[in-house]
Order: C-alpha cells, then structure tokens, then sequence
C-alpha cells in the first residue's frame, strides 16, 4: 500500500472529521478573502467621504466579528482534524506491535531494536504529520489560493491578478527540484536517527559489558560518530526545507515588483482607485500563506514518504508463523506426539534435528540431555511453534500443532528459557505475569516451590521490590527461579524448563526439583538440562547428539546401557563428590 493509498482510506474512515474541518476552513478562507474587500470599499468611502463615523464604526466592529469568527473556526478545525491524525498513530503503532509479536526469530535477527523502536516513534510521527498537518495546509492553502486569485481577478483587475500569477511557474519548478532532494535528506535522517537509537539501546542492556572490558571511551566514541552523523543529516534535511522560503521569498518579491508596477500606471490612468489597490496589495500578501503551504505541505509529504518507505516492509511483513489454526487445548490427557522431526537451520546443510520421532503421555515427564548444540532447545522451539519443522509431525492429542491457534497453544505451555527474562516491575508482578489475578498466597506458594521465597524476603521491600530492567537487581540463579515460580503458577497443562537450572547451585537444584516432584503431577513436563540428576526421575529420557536420538529410556535403563548417558553420569557423580569434599 503506497502512503497515499494509506491516507486516502484513513480520510475515509474519518470523513466526518475530515468534513468538518473542510467546512470549517472553507469559512475561514471565505472571511479571510473577504476582510481586504471590505477594507478597501471602506478606504474609498473614505476618500470621497462617503462614510460618517457611526458608520466607519459599524464597519470595525463588522471586521472585529470576522476576525473572532476566524480566530473560533480556527480552533474548531484544529480540535476536529488532529484529533482524528493521532487516531492514524495509535492505529499505526497498535499495528507495529502486533507485527513485532507475531515474527520470530529470523525477523528480529535481521532487525536492530533500537532502529525498530525509532520506526515506532519518529517514523510513526511523520506519517502522522502527512495525515493531519499536510492535508489541512494543503486543503487551506489551496482554498486561500482559489478563493484569493478569484478576487484579485474578479473582483478588482484580471490584468493585476495576471501578473501576479506570473512568477508562480518558475516557484513550482523551484518546488520540483527542492522537493526531491527533501526526501533523500529525510530518508537518509530518519535511517542514522536509527542507528543512533540502536547504539543507545544495545549500550545500556550491554552497560555492565562495556564497563567490565573498559570500552567505555569506544562506546562514546561511536557515539559521537553516530550523533554527528544523525545531525548532519538532519541538518541537511532541514536546509532543504528551508530552501522553500527563499524560492516564496522570489515569486512574491517578482509578482509585488509587477503588479505594484502596473498598478500604480492603472491609478495614474484613472482605470483603477486607490482602495482597489490597497485592497489588491492585502490580497498579495495573503498569497503568503498559500506559497508557504505548498512548501511546508511538500516537505511534510516527502518526510511522510520517506518514513513510510521504512515502516511497510514491517508492516506488511508476513508473520514467520501462520496462525490458521482454531482449535482451543485439549481437554483431558492428551499425549505430545513427534514423528520423524526434521530441521534445518537457515543457511545450514546439516539438519539441528534429524528423524526425531516422540510419544509423551499427558502427565509424564520427559528429560532431553546431551551436548551443547544437540538440539534440545531447538525441540522446544518446535513444541512452541516458534519455528516450523522441515519435515516430519507434531500432534497434540492427535491433531496437529498447527490446528491449535497460537494464542491458545502457547497459554498451554508454561516455558522457562535458558535466559529468563524480567520485566521492569516488582517481583510480585513478574510472578504473577502468567496470572495476573494471582492473590499473595498464591505468588509465594509458587515463590517457596521454586526455592526464591528466602531470598525474596531478604531483599530491602520482599516481594514489591523492583527488579530493575531485565531483573539487573537479581542474579542470574535468582532470575532463574522467579521465572520458574512464574511457570509453577501457571495453570498451563505444560511445563516446559529449558535448561532453567543452569545458574542455581546443586543444593538449591535439589531443593527445586523435590519441590517440582510434587509440583508437576498431572502435569507435561519437558526437562532439557545438563545436569542428569534433573532428569533422573523422568518416565523417559532422550539423549541428543547432532539432532539425532542416540539414546532412549529410563534412568535406570540408560545406566544399563554404559553409552553416553551413563558416562556422563560418573563423571557429574564424581565431579558432585569432590566439590562436597
């Protein structure tokens, strides 16, 4: 969709707005025109004395209501049309984030977040501006224009209002040329203010990086750099706007030269009075407004354009996972399903899973182990449908995963990843995200499960202390278990722990996996983990290398098997036994 096309059916939807703020600034050209007509009837009562002063009183206050009248529509039409342009960025930003929700990762790998959030703001911003500030200036510029030549042809001279029209050619080739340059300069301003933002953003999530390996100047340094570069450009941008004055400036100065010229021969023939041409001159320099109009309305455009050429391939990206499906969860015991799972990563011969093939009973525990790189979370990508499996099928209660829509899938699904993620609020907040009308007594059973209830109540304010962005005030384990409590208070039939216990000790690993022996029954549990004893009570155990199943089975069966399960066994067995030494 080209921006026009975009305003045109946003216009459409808000016509009345639209309407009324037309209506209300045709009255406003009509009185603004009107205003030197009547001035210049009074001028020449006044030269021939034709106007007494009760009268020449009447005419003032005759002007003093046209201009309140001006003054109040103008009001109106403010109120009324920008009212309905913030409407378009509310609907636009409400659009960009359900884009940013609905893409996966190859999206936001090909994306920087700070040049997606300046496209949310600054971008967003000049489409607005085209939609409110350019379609009113351009409507009363050109209702100014019409209404002013009408009368400066019209109703006082045609040859005056010729020559007045004369140098108006020659500023719309001047338009022409500046206008092209404005939205380069502004495409190229809104891309570095991108770049900027993104500096800002990835330094401060990285701020403890950049302080531990003393890169602090660096990072200035850039951005310096950025800054620089983001001025200029917007520097560049803004002369080109500016250059629209200078070619106003010459038209008006030229058709001021002309039609003063040929006016004051006119008076001097007797052809024409000289309230007529007082009235003529206050015409032309109402074409002000109108020239200035095309110029501002021509900068808004291209600015609008130009962030629009950035915001429609987010907007219109298709969703890297179709959501077509309609059924809600199962209900019931409903058994996980894999059968022959293959996967291959973007630009990757070598599959991450190869032929995986899975039947998990509802209530059952699953452990996924193996080395780095096996694929284990990969699986759990799959699981969530955050990506799509080359070939093979997923089922959920006999029915695909792709009949499921996602929203009632994923609520099925309580996920801890490897990175648990904290928002900017209390950690009663944070525990209760999955939910919301969770009462205290609730947060803190969930909060006792996963063995952070102690180091909640140490903390300066217990369970409303803030934890900063991304829970910086917390550890990594610490993070960890509020995000697991989350997951335990979840009433979601599916617990998904992705490595969840990588950043706890082994006491308090102990402690949580006893509390979770009590906490998932009647629950699908998944467990990817490197430590065995977190799956060691697993109805079933995978082990993983290169994508493929290598080994399948019990605790006890695997330990039979002397494989790769087994050996690994020792060693975290021995490892466990020095550290307790």
């Amino acid at each position: 969709m080209s921006l026009a096309a975009l305003v045109a059916a946003f216009v459409r939807r808000h016509w009345r707005a639209y309407s009324a703020s037309a209506v209300m600034l045709a009255g406003i050209a009509i009185l603004t025109v009107w205003v030197p007509r009547r001035v210049a009837a009074i001028i020449d009562r006044l030269v021939h004395g034709q106007v007494a002063p009760s009268a020449l009183l009447g005419e003032f206050a005759i002007l003093v209501a046209m201009g309140l009248t001006i003054y109040v529509l103008r009001v109106g039409w403010r109120l009324a049309l920008f009212s309905a342009a913030y409407q378009l960025g509310v609907e636009l930003r409400t659009k960009l984030y359900r884009q940013f929700t609905l893409q996966g990762a190859r999206f936001f790998q090909g994306s920087r977040t700070g040049d997606l959030m300046a496209r949310a703001t600054n971008d967003i911003d000049a489409v607005e501006l085209t939609v409110g500030e350019a379609l009113l200036a351009g409507f009363d510029g050109t209702m100014t224009l019409i209404l002013v030549v009408a009368m400066m042809t019209l109703g006082i001279d045609w040859r005056l209002g010729l020559a007045a029209l004369l140098s108006f050619p020659f500023m719309a080739f001047a338009f022409w040329r500046i206008s092209r340059h404005v939205h380069h300069a502004w495409r190229d301003s809104l891309a570095r203010f991108g770049k900027l933002n993104d500096h800002v953003q990835e330094t401060l999530a990285g701020v403890r990086t950049v302080r531990a390996l003393g890169l602090e100047a660096r990072s200035s340094a850039h951005f310096a750099e950025l800054t620089a570069a983001a001025a200029k450009a917007g520097d560049t941008a803004q002369r080109w706007e500016a250059a629209y004055e200078p070619a106003v400036g010459l038209a008006l100065s030229a058709a001021s030269a002309l039609t003063l010229s040929l006016g004051g021969w006119l008076v001097w023939q007797g052809e024409l009075t000289i309230g007529l041409l007082t009235g003529f001159s206050m015409y032309l320099g109402q074409l002000i407004w109108p020239m200035f109009a095309a110029g501002h309305v021509l900068s808004l455009i291209e600015r609008g354009r130009a962030a629009w050429e950035r915001l429609q391939p987010v907007l219109e990206a298709a969703p890297e996972m179709p959501d077509h499906g309609t059924l809600a969860a199962p209900a019931g015991d409903a058994a996980l399903e894999l059968g022959e799972v293959t996967y291959r990563f973007p630009g990757q011969t070598a599959p991450a899973l190869d032929a995986v093939n899975l039947r998990l009973e509802a209530g059952h525990t699953l452990g996924l182990v193996g080395a780095t790189g096996a694929g284990k979370s990969t699986l759990i990508r799959l699981l969530l449908r955050q990506d799509v499996a080359e070939s093979g099928a997923l089922r959920w209660g006999g029915r695909p995963l792709a009949d499921y829509s996602l929203d009632a899938l994923r609520a099925a699904m309580a996920w801890v990843p490897q990175e648990a993620f904290l928002f900017s609020a209390s950690i009663a907040d944070n525990i209760a995200l999955a939910k919301p009308d969770a009462s205290r007594t609730e947060i803190e059973r969930a909060a006792r499960l996963a063995a952070i209830h102690d180091d909640i109540l140490r903390l300066p304010k217990g369970y409303e202390t803030p934890v900063g962005e991304r829970g910086v005030s917390l550890s990594g384990g610490q993070r960890q278990r509020v995000a697991i409590a989350r997951a335990l208070l979840s009433d979601a039939p599916i617990l998904l722990l992705d490595d969840a216990l990588s950043a706890v000790d082994t006491e308090t690993e102990t402690r949580i996996l006893s509390h979770l022996r009590d906490a998932r029954r009647g629950r699908t549990v998944i467990i990817v983990s490197h430590r065995l004893s977190a799956v060691m009570d697993a109805e079933h155990t995978l082990v993983l290398r290169y994508g493929r199943v290598i080994e399948a089975g019990t605790h006890a069966e695997l330990l039979e098997r002397n494989g790769w399960y087994a050996s690994q066994w020792r060693y975290q067995q021995l490892e466990a036994s020095l550290d307790a030494a």
